[in-house]
C-alpha cells in the first residue's frame, strides 16, 4: 500500500513537472520558428559550455517535436565533424530514453497528448523483435524520430534492444546533417555539394521504401517472422 502511494506521488510530481517544462519550452521562442542559423548563434553564446547546452537541448527537444535534424545541423555548425556527431549521438540518445520512460511510466493518455496521433501504435508480438524493429525504424523514418521513442515506451519492447536499435540505427542520418551542417561554412565549396546530395539521396532512398513498406507491413512481417522460428 505504501508504495502504491509513493509510486502515485511520484507520477503526479512527474506529471507536473513535464506540465510545466512542456508549457516553457511552447512558450520560449527557442524553438519556435526557429532557424539553423539562430540556433547556432545560441549554442556558441555559451561559450565552453556549448556542448552541455546542446546535449541538454537534443534531450528535451522531444518534448517539443521540434525537428531533430534542424538542431543536428546547427550542431555540425557550432561543433565541427567529430564533435558535432558525438554531441548529437549522446543527445538523442539522451532524449530517446527520456521519452521512452516518459511512455512507460505515464502511459498512453499522457503520450497521445504529446504525439497527436503521429504514429500508430505497435502491435503485440512484435517485442521479440524489438531491436530488429527499432533498427529498421531509425534506419529508415517510416514515422518520425520522437514519435517511435515514445511508441516504443508504451510496447513490451525490451529497454536494452530499444537503445540499442537506436544507438546504430541513428548513426547515418546523424552523420549526413552533421556533415551538412559543417560543410555549409563553405557553401560554395564540392564537399558541400557532395553533403547536399547525400542529403537528396538519403530522402529520396527513405521516400521510395515509405511508399512500397508500411509501418503495419514491417511489424507484421516480424510478427510472421518469429511465429515460423517458434
Amino acid at each position: 500500500m505504501l508504495k502504491s502511494k509513493k509510486k502515485l506521488i511520484l507520477n503526479l510530481l512527474l506529471i507536473i513537472g513535464l506540465a510545466i517544462l512542456i508549457c516553457f519550452l511552447k512558450k520560449s521562442s527557442l524553438f519556435k520558428n526557429c532557424s539553423v542559423s539562430l540556433l547556432k548563434e545560441y549554442i556558441k553564446s555559451y561559450g565552453m559550455v556549448a556542448p552541455i547546452v546542446y546535449i541538454v537541448m537534443f534531450t528535451f527537444v522531444p518534448l517539443t517535436l521540434f525537428p531533430d535534424s534542424i538542431l543536428a545541423i546547427s550542431g555540425g555548425m557550432v561543433f565541427g565533424m567529430i564533435w558535432g556527431t558525438l554531441y548529437t549521438i549522446i543527445g538523442a540518445l539522451f532524449g530517446a530514453v527520456l521519452s521512452f520512460y516518459i511512455s512507460r511510466i505515464l502511459g498512453r493518455s499522457v503520450v497521445s497528448k504529446i504525439v497527436k496521433n503521429k504514429g500508430r501504435y505497435f502491435e503485440e508480438g512484435v517485442e521479440k523483435k524489438g531491436f530488429i524493429l527499432i533498427l529498421i525504424l531509425r534506419l529508415i523514418p517510416l514515422i518520425p524520430f520522437d514519435v517511435i521513442s515514445y511508441l516504443a515506451g508504451l510496447s513490451k519492447i525490451k529497454f536494452k534492444d530499444f537503445i540499442l536499435g537506436t544507438a546504430i540505427g541513428i548513426i547515418p542520418g546523424i552523420l549526413i546533417f552533421i556533415n551538412i551542417g559543417d560543410k555549409s561554412l563553405n557553401f560554395k565549396s564540392i564537399e558541400f555539394i557532395i553533403s547536399l546530395i547525400l542529403l537528396i539521396g538519403l530522402l529520396v532512398i527513405s521516400l521510395i521504401i515509405k511508399k512500397k513498406i508500411s509501418f503495419n507491413k514491417v511489424q507484421q512481417h516480424l510478427i510472421n517472422k518469429e511465429g515460423k522460428n517458434g
